[in-house]
C-alpha cells in the first residue's frame, strides 16, 4: 500500500504531508500524556513490529503494494495517537533508507496507513466491543476492526490514484501522474486487500490483542480508555 514517488500530484501529497506534520505534533503532546514511561519500550517495539510487517509487500496493479500495516493492533493496545507515531517512524525509514514508498509520497503514505487506519481500528474495536473484555468477543472485535480498517485504508489509497487523472493532466488529456482512474484503481486496491491482506491484518489483530489479555490485559488502552469513562 506504499505509494511510490511520481504517482501523486503535488496538489495531492503536499495538503496531505501538511494534515501529518500538523497530526504528529498533536501525537506527541498526546503521547506523552497517555503513555506511561513503562509502556515506551513496547512502543518501540511496536513500531519494529510494524516496520518488519510492512517489508514483506506484494507489488499489486496500480502502482502501490499490498501487506499488512499492524496500525489496527497498535491502536487498540497503545491508543490511536501512539500507533500514529510508531507506524509514521517505519513508513519514513522504509522511504529515506530502503525506498519503500516514495519520498514524496511520506506525507500520503502516513495519512493512510498511520493516521486514518489506526484511528478507524480504534473507532470499530470500540463499537464491535463495547460491554464486554471476554475472549470471544475481544477476538472477534479486533479481527474485524483489523480487517475493515486496512481495507477501507486500501480504498482511501485507491482514491488518490484514481483522482490525479483528473486533477493533474495535459490539455489533450494524458494523465501527468497517476494514469488509472477511478474505474481501474479502486477495484485494483479493494480486491486484493479484501481477500488476503486484510484477512492477514486481523489474523495479526485478534492473535496478538488476546496474548496481551492473557499476559498483560492492563496494558491495553482501549480497555483502561474504557474504565476511566465509566
Amino acid at each position: 500500500m506504499h505509494i511510490p514517488d511520481g504517482y501523486l500530484s503535488p496538489q495531492t501529497y503536499i495538503p496531505l504531508f501538511g494534515v501529518f506534520v500538523l497530526t504528529a505534533a498533536v501525537a506527541v503532546k498526546k503521547v506523552k500524556a497517555e503513555v506511561s514511561s513503562r509502556n515506551i519500550p513496547y512502543l518501540g517495539m511496536a513500531a519494529a513490529f510494524s516496520f518488519i510487517i510492512m517489508m514483506f509487500n506484494l507489488p499489486i496493479p496500480g502502482g502501490t503494494t499490498g501487506h499488512a500495516v499492524g496500525s489496527a493492533v497498535i491502536a487498540i493496545i497503545f491508543g490511536p495517537w501512539a500507533a500514529m507515531l510508531a507506524v509514521s517512524v517505519a513508513i519514513i525509514i522504509q522511504a529515506l533508507i530502503f525506498g519503500d514508498g516514495g519520498i514524496t509520497a511520506i506525507g500520503a503514505n502516513c495519512f493512510n496507513m498511520a493516521i486514518f487506519m489506526p484511528f478507524t481500528a480504534y473507532f470499530i474495536f470500540k463499537v464491535f466491543n463495547i460491554k464486554t473484555a471476554k475472549k470471544p468477543g475481544v477476538t472477534f472485535a479486533a479481527f474485524i476492526s483489523g480487517y475493515l480498517s486496512l481495507v477501507l485504508a486500501a480504498i482511501l489509497t485507491a482514491v488518490e490514484f484514481g483522482i490525479q487523472p483528473l486533477i493533474a493532466s495535459t490539455p489533450d488529456g494524458k494523465a501527468l501522474y497517476c494514469p488509472y482512474d477511478l474505474s481501474i484503481a479502486i477495484p485494483a486496491m479493494t480486491i486484493e486487500h479484501m481477500i488476503l491482506f486484510g484477512i492477514v491484518e486481523g489474523i495479526i489483530t485478534a492473535s496478538i490483542v488476546n496474548y496481551f489479555l492473557k499476559t498483560e490485559p492492563s496494558l491495553i488502552y482501549a480497555f483502561r480508555k474504557r474504565a476511566k469513562n465509566e
